[in-house]
Formats: C-alpha cells, sequence, structure tokens
C-alpha cells in the first residue's frame, strides 16, 4: 500500500472524536440529491436502503487512518490499501465492496438475496464498452421495432406517431346502477413538477373524457366539449371511499374489491404523444388505440402458446408486503402488467437472451431487470418537469395505483423509464465511472477524479476456502450467520444492517425474481415462488430480530482478526429498534467504542417526506471484540450526561453545516452515544437495566436538544435577515 498507513489498530481516527462527520455530511448532502450521477455503479439495478457511498469511502479511511492522520487529506489522495481484506454480510447493492475495490482491498461481499448479488455481479464485474454497446444494437435490431410498433397511435390524417405514455385508470361497477366508477381523487392527471412557477394542468371531463388544459388554481371549469361545469381537484375518490357519478351512491373501495376474483378493472383515458417536430401532447383515447391494445392481448396468447416469449407464472406469497397487492387480489406477479407490457418484456427479454457474448447478455438482462419498475401497473405519473414515471416501489411497499402510467418500453429520446434511456443512463453511466472513478468534490467543486485510482475488474463467484492478497472482489450468497470465511481472516467488517422492521427486502425483490428467473442466469438458478427465507435478519419481533442479528454479528466475530473493527450504519426511530441491536451486539462479543451522526439520506424522498418527523442522520456505530476493551465503567448518571453532552456537541457540527435536524435524529444521535458509553459493561443484563432507565431520560434530551438547535438556527436566520435588510438600506 502506498503512503504511511497502518492496519487497524485501538486508535484508528474512527474510534475517536476526532472523525470529521460535518466533511463526510457535506460530500454526503451533495451525493444524496443525484446518487445515480455519483455512484452509477450502485444503481445499474434497483435495491432498497443504498448507503451513500462517500459515508462508506470515509469510514474505511476512518478505520485505516491512524487517530493522528487527516481523513480529508486521504479522502481525494487515490490511496491503496492492497493488503487490507474487508468483508460486508449485508452486502445489498454493494456499496461497501465497491467503496473498498476503489481503495485497493480485497472486498468479501455475501448477502442473502440472489437478486442483490446477481446485480453487484454485473454492475463490480467486468463491463467492457465495445461488448456490451454491440449486444445493445443487436437487441435493438431484433427488438425495438416490434416494441414501438406497439406504441403507436394514429391521427385524424391517417399518420403515426410514437404514443410516451398511456394514462390508465381503475374503476369498479357500481353495485346500485351497475355503472362504471373511475377512482380518480382528482382530475387533474398532469401538472408540472414546479406548479408555482409552471401552473398548466392537464384535465380530464369526468362527464365526456375531453381533455381541457387548464391552471392549477382553477377551481371551476366547463367543459368546451359537453358544456358541464366541475372542480377538477375534487375527484369521485374520497380516501377509501369512491362516489358513482351516475346515481351518488357511495361505496367502500377495498370491501367492493374484496368481493371480486380478480383486480379490478382499468381502462385507458389518455395519452402522451411526441411529433415529429418534439412537440409533446396530451390527447384523448381514440378507437384506434383501443383496437392497439385488443391486438396485443391477441398477439401476447398466440406467442405464449407457441413458446415464443416467457412471461412469469410464479405467485405471491404472503407477507408484510405481498399483503398489500393481495388484498386487492394481485396473486400472480403476470397481474402486475396489462397484456401490451407482458408482451413487449417477454418480446425485449427472449431477444436478450440470444445474446452470445454471455456478459454482455447478463449486463443487459440486469437492465431489462430494472425496466420492469418502471413499466407495470403500479407506476404512476410524477407530472412534468422531472422524471415522468414515478416507480412502483417508491413507497417501498406493493401498493396498487389508482391511476397508472403506462410508458413506452423500449423508449425514445423524450422517454422516461424505457430500455432506451436507462440503458444510457445507468449502463453506460457506470461504465464510464468504472474507467475514471471520482468523488463528490469538496467546496464548490462537483466531482473531483482519483488520481490514479481504479475499480478492480476480477469478480469471482468462488468463495475463498483461504484468503490470499491479490486485490479481488469475491461474492457469495447465502446465510451470512455461516460465510465459510477462514478464522481471523478479515481485517474490517464495514456493512448496513437491515433496519429491523422498516423494509422487507425479500418480499420486494420476488417482484424481479419473477422475470429473472425465466432465464437463469448467474445467481439467479432456479424459479422458485420467493426468496424469503427465515434465516433473513428482517422480523417485527424485536426478539427474532435480534437473535439473527446476533448470529451474522456472532460470524463476523469469528472472522475478524484480533483489533479488527465492526463499524456498521444504523438508524432507528424506536426503542426497541436499539434494544434489540445492543442485545445482538453484546451476544456477538462486541463492544461499542463510539458513534457517530452523520447525514444519510435524501430528505426529499418519498417515505421521508410523508413521515412527521422524518429521519436523515444514520449514526456509524463502530465496535471492537469485547476482550480488547480497556475503557472503565461509568456510572448510570454519568454515563446518561456523557451522552447527552457529546451527542449535542456532535449535532451541533451538523447543524453548522446546513442540516435541519428532527426529533428523531436527535434521538438517534443521543441514544448511539449512550450505547458507546455502556460499552464496557461486562453483563448483558445490567446493559439491559441501564438502557431501560435511559430511554426516558435520553427521549426526553432528544427533545431538549432539537428544541436548542432549532432556537439556534432560528435566531441566526434572524440576524441573517436583519443584516440583509441593514445592507440593502445602505445600497
Amino acid at each position: 500500500m502506498n503512503k504511511s498507513a497502518k492496519q487497524p489498530s485501538p486508535s484508528t481516527l474512527i474510534e475517536t472524536d476526532g472523525f470529521p462527520i460535518d466533511f463526510l455530511s457535506v460530500l454526503a448532502q451533495r451525493e444524496s440529491w443525484r446518487k445515480e450521477i455519483y455512484r452509477p455503479i450502485y444503481h445499474v439495478h434497483k435495491w432498497w436502503a443504498k448507503r451513500l457511498g462517500s459515508v462508506f469511502r470515509g469510514m474505511l479511511l476512518g478505520c485505516l487512518l491512524r487517530d493522528s492522520q487527516t481523513l480529508q487529506d486521504w479522502f481525494y489522495s487515490g490511496a491503496r490499501f492492497e493488503d487490507i481484506k474487508v468483508f460486508d454480510p449485508f452486502m445489498g447493492s454493494g456499496t461497501t465492496v465497491g467503496e473498498a475495490s476503489k481503495l485497493g482491498c480485497q472486498a468479501f461481499g455475501r448477502d442473502i438475496n440472489p437478486i442483490a448479488c446477481e446485480s453487484v455481479r454485473v454492475s463490480l464485474g467486468r463491463l467492457d464498452r465495445t461488448a456490451v454497446l454491440a449486444a445493445f444494437h443487436e437487441v435493438e435490431a431484433r427488438a425495438s421495432k416490434k416494441l414501438l410498433k406497439m406504441y403507436e397511435t394514429r391521427l385524424e390524417d391517417g399518420s403515426s406517431i410514437p404514443v410516451l405514455y398511456y394514462f390508465w385508470v381503475k374503476w369498479l361497477s357500481c353495485p346500485k346502477c351497475e355503472n362504471h366508477v373511475d377512482l380518480f381523487s382528482s382530475y387533474i392527471f398532469s401538472r408540472n413538477a414546479y406548479a408555482d412557477r409552471r401552473p398548466i394542468v392537464q384535465t380530464l371531463c369526468p362527464t365526456c373524457n375531453n381533455i381541457i388544459q387548464g391552471l392549477i388554481t382553477d377551481h371551476s371549469i366547463t367543459c368546451s366539449n359537453c358544456k358541464k361545469t366541475f372542480d377538477p381537484h375534487n375527484g369521485n375518490t374520497n380516501g377509501t371511499s369512491a362516489t358513482c357519478n351516475k346515481c351518488n351512491h357511495t361505496l367502500k373501495i377495498a370491501k367492493h374489491v374484496a368481493e371480486q376474483s380478480a383486480p379490478p378493472e382499468q381502462r385507458i383515458y389518455a395519452k402522451m404523444v411526441l411529433f415529429p417536430s418534439g412537440r409533446k401532447a396530451y390527447l384523448p383515447t381514440t378507437q384506434f388505440d383501443i383496437e392497439q391494445f385488443d391486438n396485443c392481448h391477441a398477439l401476447l396468447n398466440k406467442a405464449v402458446k407457441e413458446n415464443k416469449i416467457r412471461i412469469p407464472s410464479l405467485a405471491l406469497t404472503d407477507g408484510y408486503n405481498t399483503k398489500q397487492a393481495i388484498k386487492y387480489n394481485y396473486l400472480e406477479w403476470r397481474q402486475f402488467f396489462n397484456d401490451r407490457q407482458l408482451l413487449a418484456l417477454g418480446t425485449l427479454q427472449q431477444a436478450i437472451s440470444e445474446i452470445e457474448d454471455v456478459e454482455s447478455r447478463d449486463v443487459l438482462f440486469c437492465v431489462f431487470s430494472g425496466l420492469l419498475e418502471f413499466n407495470n401497473m403500479f407506476a404512476s405519473f410524477k407530472g412534468e418537469g422531472t422524471g415522468a414515471v414515478r416507480h412502483m416501489f417508491a413507497h417501498h411497499i406493493l401498493k396498487p395505483e389508482r391511476t397508472p402510467i403506462e410508458a413506452n418500453v423500449w423508449g425514445t429520446t423524450k422517454s422516461s423509464g424505457s430500455f432506451l434511456n436507462l440503458f444510457k443512463s445507468r449502463v453506460l453511466r457506470a461504465i464510464d465511472y468504472r474507467e475514471n472513478p471520482f468523488e463528490v468534490g469538496p467546496g464548490v467543486e462537483g466531482k473531483k477524479v482519483l488520481p490514479g485510482s481504479k475499480m478492480i475488474t476480477p469478480v469471482s463467484l468462488d468463495w475463498p476456502g483461504k484468503t490470499n492478497n491479490e486485490p479481488a472482489i469475491y461474492l457469495s450468497c447465502g446465510d451470512s450467520g455461516k460465510s465459510s470465511l477462514p478464522d481471523n481472516s478479515i481485517n474490517l467488517v464495514i456493512t448496513d444492517p437491515p433496519f429491523f422492521d422498516n423494509v422487507h427486502y425479500s418480499e420486494l425483490a420476488d417482484f424481479f425474481q419473477a422475470w429473472q428467473s425465466l432465464y437463469p442466469h448467474g445467481f439467479v438458478t432456479d424459479n422458485v415462488s420467493t426468496r424469503n427465507s427465515l434465516a433473513e435478519v428482517q422480523d417485527g419481533d424485536s426478539d427474532r430480530f435480534s437473535s439473527k442479528l446476533a448470529g451474522v454479528f456472532a460470524e463476523c466475530h469469528r472472522v475478524l482478526q484480533k483489533n479488527g473493527l465492526l463499524v456498521f450504519s444504523y438508524h432507528h426511530s424506536r426503542s426497541e429498534g436499539w434494544s434489540s441491536l445492543i442485545q445482538a451486539i453484546w451476544e456477538a462479543g462486541f463492544s461499542v467504542v463510539n458513534s457517530h451522526p452523520i447525514k444519510a439520506e435524501m430528505s426529499v424522498a418519498v417515505p421521508k417526506a410523508q413521515a412527521k418527523d422524518p429521519i436523515q442522520v444514520d449514526t456509524i456505530i463502530v465496535c471492537c471484540k469485547r476482550e480488547n476493551e480497556s475503557r472503565r465503567i461509568m456510572e448510570f448518571n454519568d454515563a446518561i450526561d456523557s451522552a447527552v453532552s457529546r451527542s449535542t456537541k456532535k449535532l451541533k457540527k451538523l447543524a453548522d453545516m446546513g442540516l435541519k435536524l428532527s426529533t428523531n435524529d436527535c434521538f438517534v444521535a443521543t441514544i448511539s452515544q449512550y450505547i458507546s458509553i455502556i460499552g464496557p459493561i461486562k453483563k448483558w443484563n445490567k446493559a439491559v437495566e441501564t438502557f431501560e432507565l435511559a430511554k426516558a431520560k435520553l427521549t426526553s434530551a432528544s427533545l431538549e436538544i432539537a428544541a436548542v438547535l432549532k432556537e439556534r438556527k432560528t435566531h441566526e436566520n434572524r440576524t441573517a435577515e436583519k443584516q440583509m435588510t441593514f445592507a440593502s438600506l445602505l445600497s
């Protein structure tokens, strides 16, 4: 390794309060807004709870540098640590192994889900630009014309133009008059993402299906076609109920759906087309559009019967997330798609399967799989001024969409969520990054190229019986509680474990499994209904979650060298999530030596934007083997006071960089400081006892810290306003 880096020891930078959380949080803040731009190698395919690459690079360097060294000096140095072995037992999207690879380490990644493993295998494997482009053009020649033909409409003059998006709405039959009851919460179906600057909206007339252009401020409009007047903001659904436009009967949507034997019916009501000039326009549905769709239905049945294409046959299995879809009678994964989507996707996947170059074929299989989340009837319209398609996992759940959008599967240069678009924005961008890695720039710099840095290209599916010193990435799929790595063979374990009961990854990933397993490849080798495993560290029961996590942490303890560190990111708003974590750490033989609050995810993400008190701060938990613990045991009250004092200082650093901290952020920081202070406790029952006593005090303290920081920020804002006013008077 270059420079004078040493192997981890009890005096590494990350174990001290000198670890620069403010520096990394500034980079994380910038990266979080455009993660797919700054770290494209982790965004070739969907995975949940992706962590920020700049934070994990900082975590790795913090473990590899001495407490006397400055992380900021090393962050952009292109440093190489080729004798260091890093293990991630919860690999997910591959952030740890990718960042370790950039630092020249030997990286070992393992995950229980083959969908995650396969996406990492592709994105961190050999991406040969020439071969991948050749494979893409081969698929383009075979399939693009067929797919584009499916997404054409005919104008009044008989000419054909491409359709970018079809707009659909679910409907139910009124039990009183048998009228079709559309499930519109609003008749405004398209608006700009920046409505204050671009207030023009597109509205559907509920009487004659005419499309009316107006302003978002309009609350009463009259249809130019049927002359009916209505409020476009008020649809015929209100929460869980819908009202029939014909007889005014109100029905309970979920109850009505449950009484049926199939998902709700759907109809196309509008489309967005692309003229040769590049102009986009909204048009009503025509008879040609209906016949075009019906023709796809016939072609699909014929293609499946003749075994020309494959479509999913797997059923949903009952679970926390799948239950949401099953209640709406979605019992098979194929029901998430309409017939045109099944035909187009089946045709495209078959064309990809015929590519002879296996590596390039698997890259396109990965792009195809990523395409699925944008091309199904659970996707919705985001509006203009941004990517038009809101993918189905925006809420991290399987939420049936009442007004879905159907995008053009192959796509045009003006498309969102298409195969053409994703190939360019994901694969080609990832290849660029692989060839010339860069970091989020300091100060005003957007990007900063790393001198002499390169990605490690060898990716091996062969989990080694014994490690060696050759730089490489080793991937493995299975229970990380049984890794088969040799004892004392790993320098660092860097990971991001599941957060108690937040996201049920395997249930959501089964959506991709249903399609990927049609053509077995890489880690996806068999056609099973679900990858949900009892060994997965994900459970609504805190004791079971703790036991599973402890099993993986115990394996990490076994493979770690004597002075090795276990470092991971974590946050949770509920105390059970923290007590489960403490128990798992203790039972595995570790002690927490420090914790660092740091900027995590983008605060405008849908799940966070809808939360009352969103968490945008992760905590980096730093653990050593308990036999290496040498700190004195603090008295209970002293531990509480110290936790409050330390968390206040660290949170002020984040507030000073402009981060808006919620009460939950303060709770996460305060409670994590406490568990690092009680690290030396020698008996687990004592740790439980003190934690239970501390919860109330720490919660109260976090509320006080949040109030102090808010008042402090308000005072600073007022001062800044006064200064600006004074300056304007002088000018």
